[in-house]
């Protein structure tokens, strides 16, 4: 047996002993988080219900599920979880990508076809927030964060327009880079270019001082695969004093979220099979454990009613697991 038991019996018919193999603990700082708690596959769809590419979960604590996107599929869809079972929620998402949710609770998406970040209003309706900049169509936004003054962050890498599997096949008009729409006006401002190439997830630290945004300019070669940090400034509006926070070479990371002590949960794959999972990292940028699984981990999200229960999007599969961390109230 693999020594992760990422060979297990994924149908939960067979027991797992405790403590859960799965994770590789580096730290003693990480002692106690894993819990009395098994890694499970909560859904993994099957022949025209297969998922080819899950991501940007996102938890709906008042409708009682988890949002997630199937992206190729041009779908989002919704685990409810009271029953286990998986519904579509949007048979035609526009090839959305990441989600989050904005202060009044509403659903925000980056969407790839349209190239644009939506909000969708209580009435199910849907606005849009950001479509262009300096008069050109922005490139695919990513994944989005909400700051704590409201206003939505969000990466735009451009990967929903190099081929049609995930959005369609279009020229760049604009550079990469990591944008804000204010809370009160709406305005589009620029918070960085560098030193990222293809800026991808994006989190704040718990107090709002920092932002995370990953740096996935390895697809394109002989890049880099880490996270940047940044300080954000007192007024909310602008970044600076981009440093690396950490490296995640041989694989990458993509989605990111911290808990509510200001460890970073970042999804990990592309490097092999011993790169597939999560990896954990303290406030300081140490890696404190890895939590490994089958498949590569594409992004994830704290939820259930005390937002101890970790999400992750993976592959063509949702995993979950318990965890004795808090995900930071806005992530």
């Amino acid at each position: 047996m693999d020594k992760y038991g990422r060979d297990r019996d994924w149908t939960g018919q067979t027991p797992v002993a405790y403590p859960e193999p799965a994770w590789e603990v580096l730290d003693p700082r990480f002692d106690g988080k894993q819990g009395n708690s098994t890694l499970l596959r909560i859904w993994h769809g099957t022949g025209h219900d297969a998922a080819q590419w899950t991501e940007g979960p996102v938890w709906m604590g008042d409708w009682g599920c988890l949002i997630f996107s199937d992206i190729p599929n041009h779908r989002t869809l919704r685990w409810n979880a009271d029953d286990g079972r998986v519904t579509t929620f949007q048979h035609e998402s526009n090839y959305a990508n990441g989600h989050t949710r904005d202060l009044q609770g509403r659903l925000v998406a980056c969407e790839h076809d349209s190239r644009r970040v939506t909000r969708r209003e209580y009435d199910g309706t849907w606005t849009v927030l950001a479509d262009r900049c300096e008069g050109k169509p922005l490139n695919a936004p990513n994944d989005a964060a909400v700051h704590a003054d409201g206003s939505v962050w969000f990466t735009d890498p451009g990967y929903g327009t190099l081929w049609d599997y995930e959005g369609h096949r279009a020229q760049h008009e604009l550079p990469t880079r990591v944008y804000r729409v204010d809370a009160t006006s709406g305005e589009l401002s620029v918070i960085a270019e560098e030193p990222m190439r293809r800026p991808n997830g994006i989190c704040f630290s718990p107090d709002h001082t920092s932002v995370y945004v990953v740096d996935t300019g390895k697809t394109d070669g002989d890049y880099p695969a880490n996270v940047i940090e940044f300080d954000v400034t007192a007024d909310g509006k602008r970044a600076e004093s981009p440093r690396v926070f950490a490296d995640y070479a041989p694989g990458m990371t993509d989605g990111i979220r911290c808990d509510t002590q200001g460890n970073l949960w970042c999804s990990w794959g592309w490097g092999g099979p011993d790169t597939n999972g999560v990896r954990v990292h303290a406030p300081d940028g140490t890696l404190l454990a890895i939590l490994h699984t089958p498949e590569a981990i594409g992004n994830l999200c704290f939820g259930g009613t005390k937002r101890n229960r970790l999400f992750m999007a993976g592959s063509t599969s949702i995993y979950a697991l318990y965890v004795n961390a808090t995900g930071a109230a806005l992530s």
